[in-house]
């Protein structure tokens, strides 16, 4: 039996008036598309609309609408305009088997029967499906951990086209209306535990898009590398070997002009690659052997943070990072990593920063929040006893949404005490990240995508 911490999940995302109202204007954090794994750049932000606080899932309180979706997926949903898409892996199995909760077997399901790997298109303003496209019919070629999935990659867009991604199974690009455009197959990939040849888990980085490129992640024990394809046709642009253990943690672009990068989260490579060639410009060896957050960019920091295999870091990097910059005994900080602690990372979750705070929470439910610049600890409360916390935080409007295992989200004030507003239930197991735009919280739950607000 492995211990509890090798258990994988995939990752890899209230009834308030929807006016508008006045925010400091910013780009990012305004845009009101969610384009991909936690919206614009993973910073999981959305601004610019009052956001709800209380509802119910099922008495359907505050539910805007709520529209099934076959199969099984932990794949999030992602926005663009007044269209969602999601993904799912289906078969003729009414109720795939799924466990969740904090236990310490990692059985695997193989499942070896027929699925459809689909991608479907709804009305971001009724739920309706507009269209369904299946990308891969046939037997799984890897197996799933009990608490996963067969589509776990969240898909991508800009607005143009939605990428949709499933390991072993291939990379699809669509039209907004459905049509193919192309698709790659990328390889297989056994993912599964470092030190356990015969487990598999199933695959879950998901794709970014920025510009003219789509940028995949893929680490498994078989191949491990990074690259970048043209969005146009698929061709690759560049592609950089990594060694490095599996993980299901997505890629994060870092744009701007002084420090263009790709950073990936890792165990013996966390690090940046230039944005356009694929070279390496850092690289710091990890502490949790099971790298799963992915990286995000605030203050002009970068903030990654991974657990298991007894260190459980959160490290702090200047953008400007150049080379080994990996921590002399007993340091917390070089002129590279503006702090950095070894036992307050997360598992599971991507970490949040919004305004001058940083917050983490572990699977197990506890909070703990910081403040970014400087890593001082504001508060450390536990959300909940006994339940698993997967789904990564997402904020706005001066709140903050953390959702349980169990369909329990619970709503918390931006700020250095901790206040809870609110503990709504959706009614249904959610192992996926939330999508916010205009106003409204889009969850994936293990059998519907519901709209909560007005």
């Amino acid at each position: 039996m492995l211990s509890r911490v090798y258990l994988v999940t995939f990752t890899l995302g209230l009834t308030l008036s929807c006016l508008p109202h006045l925010v400091v204007a910013d780009p990012v954090t305004t845009s009101q598309h969610w384009p991909s794994f936690r919206g614009v750049n993973a910073k999981g932000i959305s601004e610019g609309y009052t956001l709800p606080v209380t509802w119910d899932g099922p008495s359907s309180k505050n539910i805007a609408w709520k529209t099934p979706i076959p199969g099984l997926a932990h794949s999030s949903p992602i926005v663009w305009g007044d269209r969602i898409y999601v993904t799912s892996a289906e078969s003729s199995q009414a109720n795939p088997y799924l466990r969740v909760g904090l236990y310490g077997e990692s059985p695997e399901h193989p499942e070896a029967f027929e699925h459809e790997f689909v991608t479907y298109c709804l009305n971001k303003k009724d739920g309706k499906i507009l269209w369904r496209r299946v990308a891969y019919k046939g037997i799984p070629k890897v197996k799933r951990h009990i608490k996963a999935t067969h589509a776990n990659c969240t898909p991508a867009t800009n607005g143009d086209m939605v990428v949709s991604f499933f390991g072993s199974h291939g990379l699809y690009a669509y039209d907004m209306d459905g049509k193919l455009l192309w698709k790659k197959d990328l390889g297989y990939f056994d993912a599964g535990p470092p030190r356990s040849d015969s487990l598999q888990w199933g695959f879950a980085s998901s794709p970014v898009i920025h510009d003219n490129m789509v940028i995949v992640q893929c680490a498994a024990r078989n191949v491990s590398f990074i690259t970048a394809l043209n969005i146009k046709d698929g061709a690759e642009v560049w592609r950089t070997s990594r060694e490095v253990y599996p993980g299901w943690g997505t890629p994060t672009v870092l744009a701007d002009k002084r420090h263009p990068q790709v950073i990936t989260n890792g165990f013996k490579h966390i690090g940046g690659y230039d944005l356009h060639t694929g070279k390496p410009l850092w690289h710091l060896r990890g502490g949790g052997d099971i790298p799963v957050p992915t990286p995000i960019v605030a203050h002009d920091l970068i903030f990654i943070t991974n657990a298991h295999g007894g260190q459980s870091p959160v490290y702090a990097i200047h953008a400007s990072a150049k080379g080994d910059i990996n921590l002399a005994h007993d340091q917390t900080s070089n002129e590279h990593i503006a702090w950095s602690h070894m036992k307050i990372g997360n598992y599971m979750q991507t970490p949040l920063v919004y305004g001058p705070h940083l917050y983490c929470c572990r699977d197990s439910g506890i909070l703990a929040c910081y403040e970014a610049k400087t890593g001082k600890k504001q508060y450390r409360k536990r959300l909940a006893s006994g339940v698993g916390f997967t789904s990564s935080p997402v904020a706005g409007n001066n709140k903050i949404y953390f959702t349980s295992e169990e369909g329990d989200v619970y709503v918390l004030k931006t700020g250095s005490d901790y206040e809870l507003l609110a503990r709504n239930k959706l009614g249904e197991i959610c192992m996926s990240t939330p999508a916010i735009s205009e106003g409204r919280l889009y969850f994936r739950t293990q059998h519907h995508v519901m709209a909560i607000g007005k």
